[in-house]
């Protein structure tokens, strides 16, 4: 059965393995087949979230053919946090439904 991991170790860079696994086979397992903790020894990917096609997995989730299991990085800013420093900086006037628009 073929799937793909994907690790992204900086913002536009992307790693990807395409690997041959067991029928029963598992997310742990194909991590452990792609050999990113060899080569990036300083991810703790059994403590990593990760997702296959975009949705939440847990290392004990069968795999499916052409699945594609992906590695997330930790956020370094809260999203909501960075929204509101940009509305912030922006102003009330200059964002939103009550926005001025030039003419």
């Amino acid at each position: 059965m073929r799937v793909t991991v994907v690790y992204s170790p900086a913002p536009r860079e992307v790693r990807e393995w395409l690997l041959e696994v067991p029928a029963q086979a598992t997310v742990s397992m194909a991590l452990q087949a792609s050999g990113l903790g060899i080569e990036f020894p300083d991810v703790d990917w059994k403590a990593a979230a990760l997702g296959v096609w975009g949705r939440k997995a847990s290392l004990a989730q069968p795999l499916r053919e052409d699945d594609r299991i992906e590695v997330y990085r930790p956020l370094l800013v809260d999203p909501k946090l960075a929204r509101r420093e940009r509305f912030r900086k922006q102003g009330a006037r200059a964002a939103g439904l009550f926005a001025r628009k030039k003419k």
